[in-house]
């Protein structure tokens, strides 16, 4: 078992996660979460300072991404706050330059090809600053399968991306996107249908 695994594993972690994955206020601070995040950490530096893409990027990817298909292509430089939280199914790609706040959780269907500087934040806090001193909440992200995420696109707590979308470069998806739709914009709007006239 990894020193990520065995904190993982520990009750008091375990108690924040429950929270932090159903919404609810939790204490990011705590020593066994600033512990998991200093242990992915330790992993993106790995990752991050791999020459090439071989067998020491595969096995490194693996360790920091165990809950994506083991066919995940990530470019780097990548950056996230666990890892252990991005759900990927087979075929994603994800090029150079994004960071994943993935505490919430993040759910990327098959074969989408997430572009370079691409953020998508799950992690949201309080408006009130005496409230944002002391938590943070989260609120999960899912992309469905076969998009295309634009470059530096901005997709924010909550979202839900349907299949077959493509969202362009530079938007900032704020609410929900239905499937096989085209979009655009800050906030980013749905200006196209796509995929009419194909049976998909």
């Amino acid at each position: 078992m990894t020193r990520k695994e065995e904190l993982i594993a520990s009750p008091s972690l375990q108690d924040e996660l429950r929270r932090m994955q159903s919404g609810q206020a939790y204490d990011a601070h705590t020593p066994e979460m600033r512990a998991w995040r200093d242990e992915t950490k330790k992993l993106l530096n790995r990752l991050n300072n791999t020459e090439y893409h071989g067998e020491n990027m595969v096995a490194i990817t693996r360790e920091l991404l165990p809950n994506a298909a083991p066919d995940i292509y990530v470019e780097s430089p990548f950056y996230c706050d666990y890892g252990d939280l991005i759900h990927a199914e087979e075929g994603v790609f994800i090029n150079f330059g994004c960071t994943i706040l993935d505490g919430g959780g993040v759910h990327i269907g098959r074969r989408t090809l997430i572009a370079p500087g691409v953020h998508i934040y799950t992690a949201e806090h309080p408006l009130d600053a005496d409230d944002r001193d002391e938590y943070e909440m989260c609120r999960p992200v899912r992309i469905g399968e076969r998009c295309w995420i634009g470059g530096h696109a901005t997709i924010c707590p909550g979202v839900t991306i349907g299949d077959r979308c493509v969202i362009g470069a530079g938007s900032v998806v704020v609410k929900d996107i239905p499937s096989d739709s085209l979009a655009v914009g800050n906030p980013a709007r749905v200006v196209r249908r796509l995929n009419q006239d194909k049976d998909c």
